[in-house]
């Protein structure tokens, strides 16, 4: 398979040295893997042209007692303690929460309803699955809180974390908030933590709707993934929308993007300064990896509807990223 032909929502991958394979992890599409059911599957590839056929690692219904049974969004594995964790994130519509005091709350008559959503850690020996939830009772932010997209960070001490996206259903503003885990990953050990705001990025869209809870949201966070620079900066690369702006040429910018935020002090409390779009043209979700030969990619999806994987090149000019050159001979174009 090549990835024009591969649906990919919130790709991830891991580079896996021992086999010297390339792990490409996204939603379950049964009309693909042609297994049916909400989880997880992965497309492998020695060199990131050619794609294996997608084997699935994780199924809600294989989860006793699970707490949802619909999302299985941003699914990703990392290696921890000799072993392989898949963060993912879940929702259960039946499950309301209840409204986030102010300045959180809406206001009344812009008020949307909010319900159980959160990331889920599961745990497995392979990179193939079976991945087991670790806590089939509930997501491990705390579960009063409309998550998504949990990310692992470990900070120098060795200590995990995990960073994820606090919805604007709850908060109007999207944040990024962080959280410590247990040494097994399944569950917290502390209160969160506020990284920022998505209007921290001057340039994000920033309209109200206007009552109506399927209109664009004013700001949203969407995708973290951490990156420790050479220089011993983080990078969060994130994704937002970006306001609508029209060109000397008559053509309209905007919609959802890749960004990246930069916390110089090398800390994951900040502070953090946003930087400009990566990739426009309705693209986002990405996140870095390492070649086997060294280099580093970004991997996002594009468009948001039917997405597709899109590869670039990568340089780090200090703890400033830039794009050194679009991989079309891998991803196909467009």
């Amino acid at each position: 398979m090549r990835l024009p032909d591969m649906p990919l929502h919130d790709p991830f991958v891991v580079a896996d040295d021992t086999t010297r394979t390339y792990h490409l992890y996204t939603s379950n599409a049964p009309s693909v893997s042609g297994v049916d059911g909400t989880g997880t599957m992965v497309y492998r590839s020695r060199d990131l042209r050619d794609w294996a056929p997608p084997v699935v690692v994780f199924l809600t219904s294989g989860q006793e007692g699970i707490w949802a049974t619909d999302g299985a969004w941003a699914p990703e594995v990392h290696a921890w303690g000799g072993r392989y964790y898949l963060f993912t994130t879940l929702h259960n519509a039946d499950r309301p929460l209840p409204a986030l005091p102010p300045p959180n709350q809406w206001a009344v008559p812009f008020r949307t309803p909010t319900h159980m959503r959160g990331t889920v850690t599961a745990v497995s020996d392979s990179l193939l699955g079976p991945f087991r939830v670790l806590d089939p009772s509930r997501p491990v932010p705390p579960e009063h809180l409309m998550t998504l997209d949990g990310t692992l960070y470990v900070d120098p001490s060795g200590r995990p974390w995990m960073v994820y996206a606090h919805e604007w259903l709850q908060t109007i503003d999207g944040t990024m908030e962080a959280v410590r885990l247990a040494p097994d990953l399944s569950r917290t050990t502390g209160d969160p933590v506020f990284l920022f705001k998505a209007s921290d990025a001057p340039w994000t869209a920033e309209q109200i709707p206007a009552g109506v809870a399927h209109q664009l949201p004013p700001y949203i966070t969407d995708g973290p993934q951490l990156y420790r620079t050479p220089d011993g900066s983080l990078l969060m690369l994130w994704s937002t929308y970006e306001k609508n702006v029209a060109g000397q040429d008559g053509t309209v910018s905007g919609g959802y993007v890749q960004t990246y935020a930069v916390s110089g002090s090398g800390d994951l409390a900040g502070p953090w300064e946003q930087r400009r779009p990566l990739v426009r043209d309705d693209s986002g979700h990405g996140m870095l990896f390492h070649t086997f030969d060294g280099r580093v990619m970004m991997i996002l999806h594009r468009p948001f509807e039917n997405a597709r994987g899109k590869l670039y090149e990568m340089r780090l000019d200090g703890h400033e990223l830039e794009i050194a050159r679009r991989r079309e001979d891998l991803d196909g174009g467009g």
